[in-house]
């Protein structure tokens, strides 16, 4: 998942560039045609005039977007067709302001595009479009055609039709059956949602995620849970501003946008469908708060792992990730780190260690009021681990040496592999800390986990953090192509395959040791990732021991999901002495400090 704000910001502007050059022509023609609104958009996804000319079609002006690269506007048949599948609304590439206002009856002539956000090779759909135009007002004051009201009872339970992995462009729409079909049957229409739920937070690009089916797999926050690829949750819904900026809502999961909020339905390459809103409602806050987990008791030992999103000496973030810490998370004995960078970040020298960044963390911590944590880590070679080029990320382990200590064992170092062996008829690591298996090819371009051997109340316990691949270049929800491609989930099977081992030879070793396996997995609970590191029944995903509303930790697109998780061995889980505890501090928030909500675990070695 993306994390830095640069990054998509810089992503944004390639995909607005243009969409003319950067289109997707699919049927080249110099044919000239009179046709309507509802002729050109079909009743499948592509335009059967697709590149060919189109002259004199007629529309009322419903929506103007005269900011970024890809300006243009929004027309509307007054005069619509009695068929549902197909829609009466499409957009005009124009490259430059438009010389039109909401209201005018224009006429315009130009080439229908099928224009592809993202490029061909994201396997997004495309939006059809009139691009080079000639556009002529008619008249100036009239009536927008009504706004298409989308609810709870319009959108189909069933979320897209299925096309064993190809395309299901060419299918014809069965708007009343699937929601993806629904909402293209309206692509470039005015639409409107009325008291929709907030399931995404405002983020930076001024977007946010609403949800018309509020009971649809509900969260605790009053969003919206990803339960399996085969529920998707079909009421979630991007919307976006076309006005100014400074009036768009700083919203949480769970409030709520009061009233009407209408536009015209657009399609874009984060996140597909989306209301583009010249008229927003009002935001009523839903009461959603920070979570704070209980501390542990004095017989349990509190393992925890947080996501810090790329956290480097020049953040200002340090007190918040404290706070985050000490009061959120109750001080654990234990923290896992994921995403902490070098000691100048993300200027690319050669640079690998992190001793500043770490010891800022800590100091911070104990400003805070927390303890003053020890750490452990290795550090990577420079530019072999992924991330933002020049962060060199790893993981560190914080623990209180008050509650626990941390039995070193010849510190290994970037290349050398720890292993399991047996000290007086009990299981230890051959290094301490010292990672997994790193000249395996799963860990290429990616964080090595990293394996220490903590003593809690004269009991070991195993520790291995991670941090598997990103789920980066995966086809999204809403792609052409269903179901969409995940290619990312084959390194990430190899990685839990290789820790999956990994814990096997530990329990070979010992059959009762107690092993907590954690981190940022990138991947669900219900996913095959998991099932490879539970392989066996060496480990178990602590997080469904939760209520189905608790199981998330990251909120993308307006679902609410799991990314982060704490697997633990036999002893542990079948003790029945344990709790966890998904602390939602960050993913349901618009001021949030990392796109991670931390975990916890607390249990009785």
């Amino acid at each position: 998942m993306p994390s830095k704000s640069s990054a998509r910001l810089a992503a944004l502007t390639v995909a607005a560039v243009c969409s003319a050059a950067s289109a997707l022509v699919l049927v080249p023609s110099a044919h000239a045609a009179s046709a309507r609104v509802h002729d050109i958009q079909g009743t499948t996804r592509l335009s059967p005039y697709a590149g060919q000319q189109v002259t004199d079609v007629t529309g009322v002006v419903t929506g103007v977007r005269g900011y970024g690269s890809s300006r243009g506007f929004w027309i509307q048949d007054p005069a619509p067709d009695a068929d549902p599948a197909t829609s009466e609304g499409v957009f005009v590439f124009t490259g430059s302001a438009p010389k039109v206002a909401v209201g005018d009856a224009v006429t315009v002539s130009g080439t229908v595009t099928e224009y592809v956000p993202g490029g061909a090779s994201s396997g997004n759909q495309s939006l059809t479009e009139i691009t080079r135009p000639t556009v002529t007002v008619v008249s100036s004051g009239n009536t927008v055609p009504a706004a298409t009201r989308i609810t709870a009872r319009s959108v189909p339970a069933a979320y897209t039709p299925e096309a064993a992995g190809g395309s299901v462009n060419s299918l014809p729409l069965r708007p009343s059956r699937y929601a993806l079909d629904f909402y293209e049957s309206l692509e470039g229409m005015n639409v409107q949602v009325a008291d929709a739920r907030v399931a995404g937070a405002t983020d930076p690009y001024t977007e946010l995620w609403v949800t018309v089916k509020p009971k649809e797999n509900p969260s605790a926050g009053g969003g919206t849970v990803y339960r399996s690829y085969d529920s998707q949750n079909t009421g979630r819904l991007q919307i976006q501003s076309l006005g100014a900026v400074a009036d768009f809502p700083e919203a949480t999961v769970g409030d709520t946008l009061t009233g009407t909020t209408a536009g015209p339905l657009d399609y874009n390459q984060y996140g597909g469908y989306t209301l583009v809103a010249n008229e927003i409602g009002a935001l009523r806050d839903g009461g959603t708060e920070p979570e704070t987990t209980r501390a542990a008791q004095r017989g349990e030992l509190a393992v925890a792992t947080y996501n810090v999103e790329n956290l480097d000496p020049s953040d200002a973030t340090f007190a918040a990730h404290a706070a985050a810490i000490t009061r959120h998370l109750a001080s654990p004995d234990i923290v896992s780190l994921e995403e902490i960078q070098d000691d100048n970040g993300a200027t690319d020298d050669g640079t690998v260690t992190a001793g500043a960044t770490v010891t800022k963390l800590i100091d911070a911590i104990v400003a805070a009021g927390g303890p003053r944590y020890d750490w452990r880590s290795v550090d990577p070679a420079d530019g072999e681990d992924g991330g933002e080029p020049g962060g060199n990320i790893r993981q560190v382990f914080l623990f209180d040496p008050e509650r626990v200590s941390f039995t070193d064992r010849a510190a290994g170092d970037a290349g050398t592999a720890t292993g399991v062996t047996r000290i007086r008829g009990k299981a230890a690591l051959t290094h301490s800390p010292g990672r997994v298996d790193p000249a395996n090819a799963a860990w290429e371009n990616s964080r090595k986990p990293l394996a220490g051997e903590f003593v809690f109340r004269g009991r070991t316990v195993f520790v291995i953090a991670n941090h598997f691949a990103s789920k980066g270049g995966d086809q999204g929800l809403t792609s052409q192509y269903q179901p969409p491609a995940r290619g990312s989930e084959i390194q990430r099977h190899l990685q839990a395959a290789a820790v999956n081992t990994f814990v096997k030879d530990i329990l070979d070793t010992q059959k009762n040791a107690d092993v907590v396996t954690l981190g940022d997995i990138n991947d669900f609970e219900f996913s095959t990732t998991a099932r490879l590191l539970e392989d066996g029944g060496a480990l178990w995903s602590a997080v469904k021991s939760l209520p189905r509303a608790e199981r998330y930790s990251y909120v993308y697109q307006g679902n609410s999901q799991v990314l982060d998780q704490i697997l633990i061995s036999p002893s542990i889980r079948h003790a029945g002495r344990f709790t966890y505890d998904s602390v939602h501090i960050n993913a349901e928030f618009p001021d949030q400090i990392s796109d991670h909500d931390p975990q916890v675990l607390r249990f009785r070695p």
